[in-house]
């Protein structure tokens, strides 16, 4: 059974592959090769989403850690993406389809590698049949998109342009209900409540139009007396699975288990294209959820960054603090981390002069000094470095 499974991938005449049940590639035929130019010992056992690096067409990542994918084909429901774009290994941006093979539970059973489904890359569009029970899923952080079941959803051709930000307020306060009110002020706050009333209406009616025009159902979004809740168990929504990922890489950090907490922490890295609702920065009603995510995203950073270096990765780790710093270079931890990697490293001279770009950005932006413990790293790298000249003298 083992040896048909990978005859399927080896001798199908598209580009193919074979995913087990985490998302490593078991199986990669020559089609696959020169499509995307990995041969199959550089793939084989990484994470397809790491080697594909998929997006739809509107620029939603098709390929990330908790992808509607790889939840289909784990639900033995086979998944089709009619349009995509993914990465060749030279970085090259290739056009392309995606059809599967769905593995029954009975041919898991025996197939010692765990193998879930093939999957077969054509290039180019496709003109694939849509599956059915696929949920809306809503990308927030970075640019604001949805697909569903492979598409992207083209908000930019709704009819009414208050529909999208309507979408955006109740997505922002999923399973929660939002009296009319709040909506109207929200999206007309020049309209007296008759007005506003009349055009929440008719903006309403025109957004679940447009869902429904994508297949989804009129429930999606509930009427409860004078409010309007968007249902949770409806929608996967791209923050709240870097929240959970997020929360799983805290856990297992807490019990030192640093390589599966890099796991997580990795996976929320990917779904953290860029700041929630990025788009309305000066939008009073996602303000604070776009503090609070902010936060954690730099708080997954100094997890990683810890992880790293707690698995002697320190090249991974000096890159980590690097990036947190360009996101926010007033966080003073991640120069004291940076300059005990860079020390651990081989580079006192490197560390030293992180520490005086921090004192100077510190006392530019905020008039302060250095933390104690950030001063006591300095000093003691300062002196380590004149013993280490006096017995060079001698």
């Amino acid at each position: 059974m083992r040896d048909q499974t990978f005859d399927l991938v080896e001798f199908a005449s598209d580009a193919a592959f074979a995913i087990d049940d985490n998302r490593k590639i078991a199986a990669w035929n020559d089609p696959a090769q020169r499509m995307l130019g990995y041969a199959s010992s550089e793939v084989i056992g990484k994470d397809c989403g790491d080697v594909l690096q998929g997006s739809l067409e509107g620029g939603e990542p098709l390929c990330h850690g908790d992808c509607d994918v790889f939840q289909c084909l784990i639900a033995r429901r086979p998944y089709g993406v009619p349009g995509c774009v993914l990465q060749h290994r030279n970085g090259e941006r290739i056009p392309a389809s995606i059809a599967s093979i769905a593995m029954s539970e009975v041919a898991r059973s025996v197939y010692a590698e765990k193998v879930i489904a093939c999957v077969f890359i054509r290039d180019g569009i496709a003109t694939i049949h849509a599956s059915e029970n696929h949920k809306l899923q809503v990308f927030t952080l970075g640019g604001f998109g949805m697909t569903i079941g492979g598409r992207s959803i083209d908000i930019s051709k709704w009819k009414r342009k208050k529909a999208v930000t309507l979408v955006k307020y109740l997505i922002n306060q999923l399973d929660h209900p939002v009296h009319r009110e709040r909506l109207i002020d929200c999206l007309w706050p020049e309209a007296d409540a008759g007005q506003g009333w009349g055009r929440l209406k008719v903006t309403m009616y025109s957004l679940r139009q447009e869902l429904r025009a994508v297949g989804l159902s009129d429930d999606i979004v509930r009427t409860i007396g004078d409010s309007y809740l968007f249902r949770r168990d409806a929608v996967w929504v791209d923050a709240a699975a870097f929240e959970m990922a997020f929360a799983e890489g805290q856990r297992l950090q807490g019990q030192m288990r640093w390589g599966e907490a890099l796991d997580y922490y990795v996976e929320a890295q990917q779904l953290y294209r860029g700041d929630y609702m990025e788009e309305d920065i000066f939008a009073d009603w996602c303000a604070e959820e776009q503090e609070r995510l902010h936060e954690l995203y730099l708080e997954m950073l100094a997890g990683t960054a810890e992880c790293h270096a707690k698995l002697g990765q320190l090249n991974e780790a000096i890159h980590i603090c690097r990036k947190a710093l360009v996101f926010d270079p007033s966080r003073e931890h991640f120069h004291f981390a940076l300059m005990e990697c860079l020390l651990g490293n081989g580079s006192p001279d490197l560390a030293l002069a992180q520490y005086r770009h921090c004192e100077q950005f510190l006392a530019q932006e905020f008039d302060a000094a250095p933390m104690p413990k950030t001063q006591r790293l300095y000093q003691q790298i300062l002196d380590e470095n004149s013993r280490i000249q006096m017995i060079s003298k001698q």
